[in-house]
């Protein structure tokens, strides 16, 4: 089974740097509380590290 990753922001984007926001948006998050599911990949690995204090992340098999 291919692993995913539920991406799950637990904190505001106010005052953080505008590529923490974008890196948040490309992901797919919009509020707080608000979670999406993406591939297992290197590329989506780096934009969970660039925004790891903003987010929570589990593996979970889809």
């Amino acid at each position: 089974m291919a692993k995913s990753l539920k991406i799950t922001q637990t904190k505001s984007v106010i005052s953080e740097k505008q590529n923490q926001r974008d890196t948040l948006r490309s992901l797919g998050l919009k509020k707080i509380g608000q979670s999406v599911v993406r591939e297992d990949t290197q590329a989506n690995r780096g934009y969970v590290r660039a925004v790891a204090h903003l987010v929570e992340v589990e593996e979970i098999d889809a």
